[in-house]
């Protein structure tokens, strides 16, 4: 099928994982119920931002993700009722000592596909997600789902042309970025439209360099730091870009919202045959993208 409906669940958690995992079925339900076809949470969706401080005792947060865990069974039986994709971050456990932050797919008939983990671990005040998760080792994945062939890719991740040009080439019609990101209140007035202009021109531009549709879904809401230092008023602003880069539809900056916007993929190769990026690649001339740095 050639349009379908894409659903981004944007909202504000709560202290209360059990409350928000509800909040955000009641959400898909909702999403399931007005026509989606896909659906996908923001990052970390059942938790506040935990990574704004390093505390051991955020670890037990995580949980194992495999077929038969509780969170995929719950999902699974959401996504079969109301025959939708579902795209859910989640906080892995994958062993002692071993954790991933990590995206889920499942398909419209409730099977689990599998999951995505974040490559890009970032470091920075209030994100400080490398004492949590190990960076992923099952490459740049796609899902082939009922409705269409697509890629996950999460927050850190959508600055890497390279993450969503590989994405894109292994097939991938939308690629979903579940996000955490906002502003630092203390630099907001300064840098906080030029962070969010950067962030939205970024996503955009894999867009028309893939010839694909982007969705970002990010979180909404203000989240105190558990130091008690600052915090990070999340941006919202979830959207959904076509293969010219252009913003179908935006959620607000500071409501929860299911965002619903309808997207025509037969242009993707329309757009491709146009703007033929993938047919004039150099591919024997990009070897020096493996390397760290070119000067010594």
């Amino acid at each position: 099928m050639d349009k379908i409906s894409v659903g981004l669940i944007q909202m504000k958690c709560s202290d209360d994982e059990k409350e928000n995992f509800q909040k955000a079925i009641n959400k898909i339900e909702e999403a399931g119920k007005s026509g989606a076809n896909i659906v996908s949470t923001q990052e970390l969706f059942k938790t506040p931002y935990f990574c704004q401080v390093e505390d051991w005792n955020y670890f037990k947060l995580a949980e194992k993700i495999d077929e038969n865990s509780p969170t995929v069974k719950e999902l699974s039986k959401l996504a079969k009722s109301y025959k939708i994709v579902i795209i859910a971050s989640l906080f892995e456990k994958r062993d002692e000592g071993i954790y991933h932050n990590t995206a889920i797919v499942i398909d419209a008939d409730g099977r689990y596909l599998g999951k995505y983990r974040k490559m890009h671990i970032p470091d920075d005040p209030h994100f400080y997600e490398k004492f949590y998760f190990t960076p992923g080792d099952l490459g740049y994945k796609v899902f082939n789902t009922k409705y269409t062939d697509i890629g996950v890719l999460i927050c850190w991740d959508q600055w890497f042309p390279e993450a969503a040009r590989i994405t894109a080439m292994k097939g991938a019609k939308i690629i979903f970025y579940p996000t955490a990101i906002g502003w630092l209140p203390s630099e907001k007035d300064e840098y906080g439209n030029s962070q969010y202009t950067a962030w939205e021109t970024i996503q955009r531009s894999h867009s028309v360099a893939n010839g694909i549709y982007v969705a970002s879904i990010n979180r909404v809401g203000f989240e105190k730091s558990p130091d008690g230092n600052e915090g990070i008023e999340f941006w919202g602003q979830s959207f959904v870009s076509n293969p010219y880069g252009e913003i179908l539809k935006k959620a607000s900056a500071y409501n929860e919202e299911i965002l619903l916007t309808e997207v025509d993929l037969s242009i993707i190769d329309e757009t491709r045959i146009t703007w033929p990026f993938f047919r004039d690649r150099r591919i024997d001339s990009y070897k020096d993208l493996t390397k760290r740095w070119l000067i010594d």
